[in-house]
């Protein structure tokens, strides 16, 4: 599940990517829809009816529904900012899991090791 806040600013980038993803290459689209998922937390299957395209028209139907909502840019800024705390917080947890659970090495504590063992060779020579 992707955002369904935006800044008018970002509204308006959607919608010409929209334009352009509508009217290119079935490369050009997927090349699209992947800037739409990854710049703006955009996912086209969170407002589209299966099977049917979703263009600019639709985005105009999803603001007017209310389905997706324009804010001010301080608050998306804020709310960018907390989901990226929160990103970093959840990869922090599953790691110290993982690492806990044997599945994964502390890369950072072996990294730590490496430098002991090597800055006190280093010394001796």
């Amino acid at each position: 599940m992707g955002r369904n806040k935006f800044s008018q600013k970002e509204i308006e980038q959607i919608g010409k990517l929209l334009k352009r993803k509508n009217a290119g290459t079935r490369f050009q689209q997927k090349m699209i829809r992947h800037t739409l998922r990854v710049d703006y937390e955009f996912n086209i299957s969170d407002f589209n009816v299966q099977g049917k395209a979703f263009g600019y028209d639709e985005l105009q139907e999803c603001i007017r529904r209310q389905r997706i909502l324009i804010l001010d840019d301080a608050t998306i800024e804020a709310m960018k900012a907390k989901r990226a705390r929160d990103k970093t917080r959840d990869e922090a947890a599953k790691q110290a899991e993982a690492i806990a659970a044997g599945e994964a090495v502390d890369w950072q504590a072996a990294q730590k090791e490496w430098d002991a063992y090597y800055g006190k060779m280093k010394s001796e020579e």
